[in-house]
């Protein structure tokens, strides 16, 4: 005891004075001997400091531009750990505007009978990759690498977007002993700033005087025109700056967990968004300060409203398609939004806006996100529906933080009633009218109408998808078992069971199952209402397990639901920070009819039971009918909800305990 308190207090210190002492090109013969790391010694590499300085500086025509300047020292403990030696920083150019990037004191250390030797990185270790048309990846590989080695090196990114400060994270893939993060704003922006809750950062901010030297003199004094508010003949300009202070220390890993939609959002991180500029001589100017502004904007933007008001290219089609027809509402949204799904194909291209144009996507039967649920949306409108677009980020681009619309990259069809808002997204081929893409689903969106009023909406289903399972099965008396099941998938379980089954080679699929099924043997696959989008999908087969019970002396024991059994609490962990997603509420419901071999008798089963979590959260009910040589199971397992907040993990843990160990129960069979 009294060896880890003296433990604790040595890295207490070493982390703070470490802190202070931080320097490029200072690394010491006690770093380079270190084995592992002392807070998760399976950890392949750490990160033993990192800083990071923000601030505000001219270029050389006058215009304000960005500066962050980061240094990285990084610990390698094994060879897993050498692909940290390659460092990439991604940066963005749209027409005049290009951001650079600068990597600097790149440098490996290693030890060699107790001297500290140097490798210093060479042109052939630095390259460029392109990513897309917009963006680019500066990256190096540092020389020399093995294992004990350290490496450190600085980068620069230069940025002309004033609008977006770089995000900053405290956390990673690797540990961190020390991390520090300063910005220094000028006095003539403010920036709306969100720090996430997730770690413990210490923060500190002051205020100084600064003067920056410029050589055009005349800067730009505002965003986005040449001004000369801040011209003085001296070529020096002096205003105030706030200066915010970030660090923390001893920073895990964030590990990804089940049901997480994306952990990248429960990093710890600082963000911030202009909100508006302020001037000498100059009226304030405000950005993305509130979603009115940022909604007229949008409607206002030719690659989205006035795209959104095209009709004429779809018109003579439309009307075709819905002549004669005195369709209900419902029939007439699935006409319009099957039309669509079927003629078009998505290119895999997420954005709000339109690349090509409606006209274009349709006249070429092809089109990214924008082009095909603007057009969806278009000709429900032309349809006298009251359809609007909502804009939404993706599950993989992460959760929207502030109010504007760059943090977007979607777009789905809202339509409104009385009784709420069905959303469609004709890009996938398996939807319908009511289900969107598992990567639309990330909480919330914003619908935006053609008067420019718009609501947060959210996007989680509230309707459990059920899954019906009938089993037919016939116990023998060597333990092995065979039998017949019948399936039936409904509503979001039906989609992402074509969006899989339709998209992966037949026999790949029955392989797939037969091992997830516990290695059982399946024959007679049939699967009915694959492409019947309105009826539940249907699959059966024959089944043969060979080792389906445990046969010790004369008695058998048998799990009641078979193959079906969730036989491991999938929440490990004591305490959750962050909210465990299901995707969607689903209910499965099993109906199992066991016939025992004969020369058996029942001489145990599991009680029945029922099991709730507080709030209607989650249901588990089982009970099991014997009579005779037939024993008949019902078991219903339910989530209610699509999120279960943090607060309700330890009531969710719990519950998944006894759900669990009630499913690990057996039947015993005895001879007779």
């Amino acid at each position: 005891m009294k060896k880890n308190i003296l433990l604790a207090v040595f890295t207490l210190f070493y982390t703070a004075f470490f802190a202070q002492e931080f320097e490029l090109g200072k690394v010491t013969v006690a770093e380079l001997q270190e084995k592992q790391h002392t807070a998760d010694p399976s950890a392949p590499a750490a990160i033993l400091y990192k800083k990071g300085t923000t601030y505000f500086d001219f270029d050389t025509s006058g215009n304000w531009i960005i500066v962050t300047d980061v240094s990285v020292r990084t610990k390698i403990y094994t060879k897993e750990g050498y692909s940290y030696a390659t460092v990439e920083v991604p940066y963005y150019e749209q027409g005049n505007g290009k951001e650079e990037v600068t990597f600097t004191d790149a440098v490996t250390f290693n030890i060699d009978g107790g001297s500290i030797e140097k490798a210093k990185l060479k042109n052939e270790g630095e390259f460029k990759e392109d990513y897309n048309k917009n963006w680019h990846i500066k990256k190096i590989t540092l020389p020399a690498v093995k294992e004990g080695s350290v490496i450190e090196y600085r980068y620069q990114i230069k940025s002309p977007y004033i609008r977006h400060i770089p995000t900053w994270y405290f956390q990673g893939e690797l540990p961190i002993n020390n991390i520090e993060y300063n910005i220094n704003i000028p006095q003539y922006f403010t920036y709306n700033r969100i720090l996430s809750p997730y770690l413990d950062i210490k923060e500190k901010q002051e205020t100084k005087k600064q003067t920056k030297v410029y050589t055009d003199n005349n800067p730009r004094g505002g965003y986005g025109k040449r001004s000369a508010v801040l011209k003085n003949e001296s070529g020096r300009v002096t205003f105030y700056e706030i200066r915010k202070t970030y660090t923390a220390a001893n920073v895990p890993v964030l590990k990804d967990e089940r049901y997480v939609d994306n952990v990248k959002n429960y990093l710890s991180f600082v963000k911030h968004e202009l909100a508006s500029t302020n001037f000498p001589n100059q009226e304030e100017k405000k950005y993305a300060s509130d979603w009115p502004s940022v909604v007229k904007s949008i409607y206002n933007d030719e690659d989205f409203g006035r795209e959104l008001n095209k009709k004429e290219y779809f018109e003579e089609d439309l009307k075709a398609i819905l002549k004669g027809k005195n369709a209900t509402r419902n029939e007439l949204i699935t006409t319009i939004y099957n039309y669509v799904r079927d003629r078009m194909s998505f290119n895999d291209k997420y954005s709000y806006e339109c690349k090509n144009g409606v006209e274009q996507a349709y006249k070429s039967k092809t089109g990214n996100v924008a082009e095909i649920n603007l057009m969806l949306i278009s000709m429900l409108r032309y349809a006298g529906l009251n359809a609007n677009p909502v804009l939404l980020s993706t599950r993989q681009n992460g959760h929207v933080s502030f109010i504007n619309s760059t943090e977007f990259n979607y777009v789905v069809a809202g339509l409104e009633s009385q009784s709420g808002i069905i959303f469609l997204d004709a890009t996938t081929k398996n939807g319908i009218p009511g289900i969107l893409p598992v990567r639309a689903l990330n909480v919330s969106g914003r619908i935006v109408r053609e008067n420019l009023s718009s609501d947060e909406v959210d996007l989680m289903p509230v309707i459990n998808s059920v899954e019906n399972t009938l089993v037919m099965a016939k116990m023998n008396a060597d333990g092995s078992m065979t039998g017949q099941v019948r399936a039936q998938y409904f509503d979001y379980n039906a989609y992402v069971f074509r969006e899989k089954y339709l998209n992966i080679n037949h026999e790949e699929y029955i392989a797939e199952k037969e091992n997830k099924l516990g290695n059982i043997e399946i024959t007679d696959y049939k699967i009915t209402n694959d492409k019947d989008y309105d009826k539940p999908v249907v699959e059966g087969f024959t089944f043969k397990k060979v080792a389906a019970a445990d046969v010790i002396g004369d008695k058998m024991y048998i799990s009641p639901m078979l193959f079906y059994s969730t036989t491991v609490n999938p929440f490990k962990q004591e305490k959750r920070s962050f909210p465990v997603d299901f995707v969607y509420p689903h209910q499965d419901r099993f109906t199992i009819n066991l016939t025992i071999p004969e020369g058996y008798e029942v001489e145990s089963v599991p009680e029945p039971v029922q099991l709730g979590m507080g709030g209607n959260v989650g249901t588990f009910q089982f009970s099991l009918a014997p009579n005779g040589r037939q024993l008949q199971m019902v078991i219903s397992r339910a989530m209610n909800t699509a999120r279960v907040n943090p607060e309700f993990y330890t009531g969710l843990k719990a519950f998944y305990d006894d759900m669990v160990k009630k499913q690990n129960e057996k039947i015993v069979l005895k001879k007779v």
